[in-house]
């Protein structure tokens, strides 16, 4: 038995490998991807076994579905036997857990393509686990009380666990999920700033990437109001308040509450 198995190890799939395999002996992970050189790869550098979807089905006890939600169904159809073939010693010795990071579905519609209510967490990670940075919110249906305390444990490495009620989870995974892709846009483009005052490209990204990441921690540890840390760097008279009074002038808070509502909507539809 593998404590935890992976079907998909694409950009997130892949990233929750990497971030298992500090909390959990590699010899007790499995991973599977739809091109095996993929899974075989990954696993040769991270030291983990490869094999099929239903090598992880049969073996693992936390099943992740690392799959895009319109193949879910698919996925789930291929190891359908193989989670039946378990079920005579299910909660027993046996026991497994569905793990999908499938924007969109709930815990209920996993069940239903299962065609089984297995015991499911449903995750909503974000990339920077794969660095030990990431935050994973998480909901469960028709678990056992060890259950997600285990999976949370196996998978320490991933950064922050944080239990959030699923009605929110489709928030969860924009705010969590989508927000690495905004932040990189913005890194990028307050290095393309730097650049046209001739700032080389490297040293920009790397002055903007090392400063988002330092307000971040900031925000995290001081535990005041992002308006009052804003105020606290605006001088009066000085630089950041005209580059504040700039990005306002460019809708730059209603921009980017924007594309919090729009990546919500579309995320619900993914799910249907």
């Amino acid at each position: 038995m593998y404590q935890l198995g992976f079907i998909g190890v694409g950009n997130m799939g892949g990233a929750l490998a990497r971030a298992a395999v500090k909390a959990t002996s590699p010899k007790r992970i499995v991973l599977a991807n739809r091109t095996p050189e993929k899974a075989a790869a990954l696993a040769q550098e991270l030291g983990c076994a490869a094999g099929d979807a239903r090598t992880v089905a049969s073996t693992a006890k936390y099943i992740f579905l690392g799959v895009k939600p319109y193949d879910m169904a698919a996925c789930l159809a291929e190891i359908a036997p193989a989670l039946a073939h378990r079920e005579q010693d299910y909660q027993k010795q046996d026991h497994f857990v569905l793990v999908s990071m499938a924007a969109g579905l709930d815990t209920a519609a996993i069940q239903r393509l299962a065609g089984h209510d297995w015991p499911v967490i449903r995750l909503c990670p974000n990339t920077p686990v794969g660095v030990g940075k990431g935050l994973v919110a998480w909901c469960e249906k028709d678990t056992l009380p060890e259950d997600a305390p285990a999976l949370i444990a196996a998978m320490a490495g991933a950064g922050v666990w944080d239990a959030c009620p699923e009605h929110l989870m489709d928030v969860a995974s924009v705010i969590g999920g989508c927000t690495p892709a905004f932040a990189y846009m913005f890194i990028e483009a307050l290095s393309d700033g730097a650049v046209a005052y001739g700032m080389p490209r490297a040293k920009a990204l790397a002055y903007a990437a090392a400063a988002v990441e330092g307000a971040a921690a900031l925000a995290q540890a001081d535990g005041r109001h992002p308006g009052a840390l804003k105020d606290a760097v605006c001088s009066p008279g000085g630089s950041t308040i005209q580059g504040v009074l700039t990005l306002e002038r460019s809708a730059f808070r209603a921009a980017a509450s924007d594309a919090v509502l729009a990546a919500v909507e579309k995320t619900k539809t993914m799910g249907k």
